[in-house]
């Protein structure tokens, strides 16, 4: 008999829907389930499956009761399977689970979980949009704490909405769906809703609003009650980008709100509380609240128990019905954005009376949580933001026309709290100003907030500066994922720039699971194309209308195409391959001649590349190219064959102009930059005859330089890959250990905790680089850590894997390295791959999920040095295949764990007798 403990059972693990655990308030009428596979049994994997799914647990033991039943299917999916049991209906939660059988027919241990589906018809709202009326708007003058040019024109205080009801009984169920114009947070009897922050996202607006859904049945009380909101500007009528002008301009004038609580009884009634003429609304004690700007509080303003169930008029007024039609909203299909931790000062250093300088070790954003204590009614307390220090002050001329200051106005309390939440600052440092009495480290915490994307890779080697290095690739991710992917959290910008986001996203999905992050980014992308079939160079579109440049553009093709690899996501492929192959043809139509040189946009080239120019045509010529090639591949993978087929055609066509002209018969690429051979090189696009000579010039050029890049954004991505796959490790190990400028070294050698945009951004020779551009927290250029884990650790996936199937685990010694390891949570299962070097002999340590196989390529000059748990590897369980190669020795490895160990690269090989 078999019991579940057995660690050789197949077990179903990091069950989804949708790409999310336990999702509330699904919008998806036939959700895709998901599920990973783990056991200890060498060869372990699925051979078939059953789902069973039912309104409540209890009934999944009951066929009777059962809502669907898929039986025994004889399959080994385990990704993205679609829903075909009855159609789903709204507010209606649902319980599934799955078995699993294994290779040898045996029975796996069952898993279960639950989703929720949300408001799936639009006849299901009978809310509408209330607000202030627009024509009565009361404005106050935010306080200017440094010059703001325009930052400082009249806004209008947020919303605060209530509503008061009675329940006639303690339900069985509440649940509260809200949106916003602007950003949100809901109360309910004195207490807050949810965990969300800045809610409901930024998304293209004119196209797609997001709602979101939350549980409140033990909020709800029988008797009185008080549901209430506040509602600011957002992204929706506040300051956004780097555009003078408020958001008014282009989405809204004011902020609304739009909620529905539902609240269901034991005998089947409901009761529903939606917004309508009933509600009321007033200013309250934030007077203003802007995501660059700032918030400012004045606790004496507060109006105690507004949101309570009885509280007194105290100055609300009837709303305004905005508009009766729900418009075009959504179900939240992604994390929403949230504080995941919090850091406490690790400095206070008092610079005069009242005033002190707060440093909490971590460039990072989010807000500051701060504990006053003792201080009189009015005091003013003012909050200042920065990445970093000029002179020992805070250098803030980079924000630009964002001010990231905060204040609070005290109310008289012995001990009051001050947390904006409708703003977010990118900062390391902290001034705090007009402070009555000390400030003690434990009065003042950082809040991280982003994307709650579940981190779900780990990289570690035993060189402390590429460990750093990986900590700050994933807080300028952490950073830099609120609710889009943006270019910076600091300054007048934070806007979803294309080719960042494509360049960065192998990275972004090895530290996190950002697959429903990245498709619902997507929705925007494709609805920013224009009608010619231009992508912009940002989604949501934002003050930039012009067509995308090359590698900006290219992002809507990129993207797709890699959550398709990662995760297996053919819907994202799907729904994005008209845009794809609009995007290719608006190039062709404009370059006939196939060297795309007319309707480029603002050509960045390699943006911020140092003491090199790569030539804008070859850059994105070779864009073009691939843009092609994964049309090309993509049409395959969804069937449209002669798409595929024309695609293929264009894209040898591409090629072919691409090597008559920019590729030399000495294997020379025009520009002779080291982007340039690297596009040329890394999008193929060099005759297989010229290789050779090509990634000479490339090393060349790295060498004479001592060996340093001059790469920027587009390049960089390309740099390590390139030159390790092309038998110059060396060169690739010498980039990553380099530490004088420019490289990653010389600025984690000048404390950096965040990547930094440009490679110059302080330099011993030049200082502070031009403060119109140069933010210290921003991801581009930390797309190596692709590299780190596929290279370094060894993590990869065979050409033609989707989803990590096959996997190809290629470790690569070299450097000071003496070890190196990594593990993934894959769509899957774990995926880890690490080595270290003693005594001349290298050891590999590798784990595959069930489901999946491996090759192994084992680093040694001996493939016959090859061992297995101490014993020649021929022959071990789940050994499939042993054979010398390029690499030393190659393993087929069917799923388990294993160590392999084998003479060292370099060492002499001994008598093994």
């Amino acid at each position: 008999m078999t019991h579940a403990s057995d660690r050789s059972l197949l077990r179903p693990y990091g069950l989804q829907t949708e790409q999310r655990p336990e999702p509330l308030g699904l919008g998806e009428s036939c959700p895709r389930l998901s599920w990973k596979l783990a056991s200890e049994r060498r060869g372990a994997a699925q051979s078939a499956y059953r789902i069973t799914a039912a309104e409540r647990p209890a009934d999944l033991d009951d066929p009777g009761r059962l809502l669907w039943d898929s039986g025994r299917r004889e399959s080994d999916d385990t990704l993205l399977v679609p829903w075909d049991g009855p159609t789903l209906r709204s507010a209606t939660c649902y319980h599934w689970r799955v078995e699993v059988w294994d290779e040898t027919g045996a029975a796996g241990a069952p898993a279960q979980t639950w989703f929720e589906t949300g408001l799936l018809h639009s006849d299901d709202w009978s809310a509408v949009w209330v607000g202030r009326d627009p024509l009565g708007l009361p404005y106050v003058d935010p306080p200017q704490d440094h010059d703001a040019g325009s930052a400082s024109e009249l806004q209008p205080p947020p919303l605060y909405l209530r509503r008061p009801f009675e329940v006639r009984r303690r339900p069985r169920r509440a649940r509260l769906y809200a949106t916003a114009r602007g950003v949100y947070e809901l109360r309910l009897n004195g207490s807050r809703v949810g965990d969300a922050e800045l809610a409901p996202g930024w998304t293209e607006y004119h196209r797609r609003l997001q709602y979101q859904t939350y549980d409140v049945t033990e909020l709800v009380r029988e008797g009185g009650n008080m549901l209430g909101a506040v509602v600011a500007d957002g992204w929706w009528c506040g300051h956004v980008g780097f555009d003078a002008r408020r958001a008014a301009q282009h989405y809204g004038d004011c902020p609304a709100l739009l909620a529905q609580l539902v609240v269901d009884f034991t005998d089947g009634s409901r009761q529903v509380v939606a917004t309508d003429s009933s509600w009321a609304e007033r200013p309250g004690a934030i007077r203003t609240a802007d995501l660059l700007m700032g918030q400012h509080v004045d606790a004496r303003q507060r109006v105690p128990g507004w949101d309570s169930p009885s509280p007194s008029d105290d100055g609300f007024q009837p709303v305004a019905v905005l508009d009766i039609e729900p418009g075009p909203i959504v179900a939240e299909p992604d994390h929403p954005v949230r504080v995941t931790r919090d850091l406490p000062a690790v400095a206070v250093h008092q610079r005069a009376p009242g005033r002190f300088l707060v440093d909490f070790g971590q460039n990072l954003v989010g807000r500051v949580r701060l504990t006053v204590r003792g201080a009189a009614s009015g005091w003013r307390i003012v909050l200042r933001h920065a990445e970093t220090l000029a002179h020992g002050e805070l250098y803030v001329d980079n924000l630009r026309r964002a001010q990231a200051t905060d204040s609070y106005i005290t109310g008289g309390d012995d001990i009051e709290v001050f947390e904006p939440q409708f703003t977010l600052h990118g900062f390391r440092y902290l001034e705090v100003d007009n402070h009555p009495g000390e400030l003690a480290p434990a009065d003042v915490v950082a809040r991280v907030v982003h994307s709650d994307t579940p981190f779900t890779g780990h990289f570690e080697c035993s060189d402390p500066m590429v460990n750093q290095l990986q900590s700050n690739i994933r807080w300028g991710q952490r950073g830099n994922f609120v609710a889009v992917p943006t270019d910076c959290p600091q300054r007048d910008e934070r806007l979803g720039w294309l080719a960042d986001a494509q360049i960065f996203a192998p990275t972004a999905s090895r530290n996190a699971d950002v697959a429903a992050f990245f498709a619902r980014w997507m929705r925007d992308v494709v609805d920013g194309q224009d009608a010619e079939g231009a992508f912009r160079d940002v989604a949501p579109v934002m003050t930039m209308h012009r067509p995308a440049a090359p590698a900006w553009g290219d992002a809507g093709v990129i993207v797709p195409w890699h959550l398709w690899r990662t995760y297996g996501d053919r819907e994202v492929l799907r729904r994005s391959f008209d845009a794809m192959v609009a995007w290719v043809r608006y190039i062709r139509r404009h370059n006939p001649d196939l060297r795309w040189r007319h309707r480029t946009g603002n050509s960045y080239g390699d943006w911020l590349q140092v003491d090199a120019t790569t030539p804008r045509d070859v850059l994105s010529t070779a864009y073009f190219a691939r843009s092609a090639q994964i049309v090309a591949d993509a049409a395959e993978v969804l069937g449209r064959h002669q798409e595929a087929i024309e695609h293929r055609e264009l894209h040898a066509a591409i090629r072919a102009a691409f090597i008559d002209s920019y590729v030399g018969a000495d294997g020379t690429v025009d520009g002779g930059t080291q982007t340039a051979y690297l596009l040329a090189l890394g999008f193929g696009l060099v005759p297989e005859a010229l290789v050779p000579a090509a990634v000479e010039h490339l090393a060349d050029d790295i060498e004479k330089r001592n060996n340093r890049l001059t790469t920027g954004f587009v390049g960089v991505a390309l740099l390590c890959p390139v030159l390790a796959d092309h038998g110059r490790a060396d060169l690739a190990y010498a980039l990553l250990h380099q530490e004088e400028y420019p490289s990653w070294g010389y600025s984690i050698r000048h404390g950096a905790t965040t990547i930094w945009e440009r490679w110059d951004g302080w330099t011993d020779h030049c200082g502070f680089q031009s403060a119109a551009m140069n933010s210290f927290n921003h991801y581009s250029l930390g797309s190596v850590g692709d590299w780190l884990f596929g290279r370094v650790a060894g993590i990869d996936q065979t050409p033609t894997s989707v989803a990590y199937r096959e996997l190809l685990l290629r470790p690569l010694p070299g450097g000071r390295l003496t070890w190196a390891k990594a593990e993934q949570e894959t769509a899957r299962g774990l995926v880890a791959c690490g080595w270290s070097r003693t005594d001349g002999r290298i050891t590999v340590t590798v784990t595959v999920p069930p489901g999946s196989t491996a090759v192994l390529e084992v680093p040694t000059p001996d493939p016959g040095s090859v061992r297995e748990s101490d014993a020649p590897a021929a022959g071990r369980p789940g050994v499939l295949g042993v054979q010398p190669s390029t690499a030393g020795a190659t393993l087929r490895l069917a799923s388990g764990r294993y160590t392999v160990s084998a003479l060292a690269p370099g060492a002499e090989p001994t008598d093994r007798s």
